[in-house]
């Protein structure tokens, strides 16, 4: 038996005593973490409690709502300590968003044609007035210029030998050669970007004429009645030859379904609708006066002038690849449209911390959109609904995230060595209104702008996925985004790009590098249901914590960052002439085949059993990598047809067969 000394003793005593201190020293710092973390939480879902409260109305653009955020966020950067004085004495950059039109009285549309013929059209059922011109009276003589295109590329004027100055033209939808894949105009799916109405109204405007009349192609509406017709008479030879197979239920079934579905498609099919008010939006700045009117009335005055009507104009054009520009020689009107652009004051939201030291002149900015739907309307999921879109996840998240950096910044013992612009961003969801505002007026030089940093949608973390944008805009940020996420649960999915649908947009336009943290699209988006409780407040609070370690370490660093550019644009949806499917991308998951986070109610998706979090791998046989294949190969089917769809759904090959609606937008 070894008998220990008194020094031994005092030594293992002296351990012992280390070792317990170093323990209780671990523990305590343990449970500090894990006080600060649950504060955070607790911090941000109160913040988005507030902010997605019924009580501030959705914050739309109009709303006492929207102001109410203004008003809170800028306290809140205040007891931050941020310095909320720089925007010319306070926090708000202010500037007017045009929230749409109000249609009001008179409208009137007259046209007088050749031996005293007058046609009184009535508005809403003969005509329509387009929220997209200008108000005011006009008359004079009209004008036809085809499609109203201007194409160097295609070699195409429709205004190259004709005089429209102080004259009404009537001008037809889309572009020419739609049905040819080849043809001047083609790019992939028939139209081109000189199909737009507000381009068609610029090239008329620019060439001082008085007012502009729209008329439907004939293609368009033709093709998609077609279309439905021939997969209604397939839906129906389906059905007949099902009479005939043994143990039929549920082959019977399945074709009974299409054949509703597609009839009723065609059932709802307008051959000549006018555009509803409101559609296409508004014009910024003068504009002319602009209608709709039906084909019926275009061929009446097309017949009697020129002595053809619109398809066979149409067929000309096709096929001869020269334009058809006439003076509707004894043709007038007079019109008056009545309409007043409503234009709203909303207010950016800026708090300041600046930097200490040789590079305290160069700017940070990090920021995240306040604004939301209000009550739905244009952007809105759910078209029909009144009710308040109160936005938790979009953007009430991003906007808490922005204030608990603002805290966690403005604690700090010691100023960043730059300067830190935090930037609550108004109209976003009306086109990125507010960074641009910021970009084309900067409180900071841009030049000296070192990053943009944006959180929008940070709120419905799942597996602990995170989606980054903007990874390749800087060499950096993959070494520091890899490093910030170790010893956490976050997995990152990556995107390259630097344009994409949020505010960080505006700023990598600039050529300034960005990040971009995003949780997914989820079936409550843009939608009444995308409240506070469904959110994972844990997840906003880790998302933060990332962030905050970019921050410091964008600060830090002695080298200004690089910048790269990156060809394309990350987007959240496609669109376009293609037929409707109704799925919502998955941006999170990286997967071969096209990973859809949901599906909106009552699309072809939603009918055709397709649920979130399957991933598309094939279309009629054809295998799909991503979302482009998925987008390119909807253009080769019509509206109405039927498609086999397979998707992996736990790991398994299940099919399924989804009827094709009619193209949105």
């Amino acid at each position: 038996m070894t008998t220990l000394s008194y020094k031994d003793s005092f030594l293992n005593r002296f351990t012992r005593s280390l070792f317990y201190a170093a323990m209780l020293l671990l523990f305590v710092q343990q449970v500090s973490i894990a006080e600060d973390s649950k504060a955070a939480e607790t911090r941000l879902l109160n913040d988005v409690k507030k902010l997605a409260s019924d009580d501030w109305e959705g914050r739309g653009v109009g709303t006492g709502g929207l102001d109410k955020a203004a008003d809170f966020i800028s306290q809140s950067f205040r007891d931050a300590g941020l310095d909320v004085s720089v925007a010319g004495g306070d926090s708000f950059q202010e500037f007017e968003i045009t929230d749409g039109a109000k249609l009001g009285t008179p409208n009137s549309l007259t046209f007088k044609g050749p031996g005293g013929q007058v046609l009184n059209l009535k508005v809403n059922e003969d005509f329509q007035v387009c929220s997209f011109g200008g108000a005011g009276k006009i008359d004079g003589e009209l004008v036809f210029v085809g499609y109203g295109i201007v194409a160097k590329d295609a070699k195409y004027d429709e205004y190259a030998n004709i005089d429209v100055k102080d004259k009404i033209v009537i001008v037809m939808r889309r572009n020419p050669q739609q049905s040819d894949p080849h043809g001047s105009f083609a790019v992939g799916h028939g139209i081109s970007r000189h199909a737009a109405l507000t381009t068609k109204l610029s090239r008329a405007f620019t060439r001082g004429a008085k007012g502009v009349i729209f008329v439907n192609d004939p293609y368009s509406a033709n093709s998609e009645k077609r279309q439905l017709e021939e997969q209604v008479e397939k839906a129906k030879d389906a059905f007949a030859k099902v009479q005939d197979v043994e143990d039929k239920e549920k082959e019977l079934k399945t074709a009974k379904t299409h054949l509703d579905q597609v009839q009723s498609i065609l059932d709802k099919h307008e051959s000549d609708p006018l555009m509803n008010f409101g559609y296409g939006g508004t014009r910024a700045g003068s504009s002319l006066p602009t209608f709709h009117i039906s084909q019926g009335l275009c061929n009446e005055i097309l017949t009697s002038s020129v002595g053809k009507t619109l398809p066979e104009i149409e067929a000309q054009i096709d096929e001869s690849g020269t334009p058809f520009s006439r003076n509707l020689t004894g043709w007038k009107i007079s019109a008056e449209a009545t309409l007043k652009i409503i234009r709203i004051p909303v207010r950016n939201v800026i708090g300041v911390l600046e930097g200490e030291g040789p590079h305290k002149d160069e700017t940070i900015v990090i920021g995240a959109h306040f604004d939301h739907l209000g009550r739905g309307g244009t952007g809105s999921l759910a078209p029909k609904s009144k009710e308040i879109h109160n936005g938790a996840d979009d953007n009430a998240s991003g906007t808490a995230g922005l204030l608990e950096i603002a805290r966690r910044l403005g604690e700090l013992n010691k100023p960043l060595p730059r300067r830190i612009v935090l930037i609550a961003f108004n109209g976003e969801e009306r086109g990125l209104l507010g960074a641009n505002e910021y970009v084309d007026k900067p409180i900071f030089p841009l030049e000296q702008t070192v990053a943009m940093l944006n959180m929008d949608m940070i709120g419905r973390l799942t597996d602990n996925k995170l989606t980054v944008f903007g990874t390749g805009t800087s060499s950096v940020w993959d070494t520091w985004l890899d490093k910030a996420v170790e010893g956490t649960d976050l997995v990152l999915a990556k995107k390259t790009e630097g344009f994409g649908p949020s505010d960080h947009a505006a700023f990598y336009g600039k050529k300034i590098p960005v990040l971009h943290f995003f949780t997914g699209i989820h079936d409550d988006y843009h939608r009444p249901g995308d409240d506070w409780e469904k959110l994972n407040v844990p997840g906003m609070a880790t998302i933060i914590d990332l962030l905050e370690k970019i921050v410091v370490e964008t600060a830090n660093v002695e080298e200004r960052l690089d910048y790269i550019h990156i060809a394309g644009a990350a987007s959240l949806a496609r669109s376009g002439s293609r037929p409707y499917f109704g799925s919502i991308p998955d941006f999170g998951k990286e997967v071969e085949g096209y990973a859809i986070s949901g599906v909106s109610p009552e699309s072809p998706a939603d009918k055709g059993g397709l649920k979130g979090g399957d991933v598309i791998v094939e279309i009629n046989k054809r295998k799909i990598g991503g979302l482009d294949d998925f987008d390119l190969a909807l253009r080769d089917f019509s509206p109405g047809e039927q498609v086999d769809v397979v998707v992996l759904r736990d790991a398994k090959k299940v099919p399924l067969k989804v009827t094709l609606g009619t193209p949105k937008g």
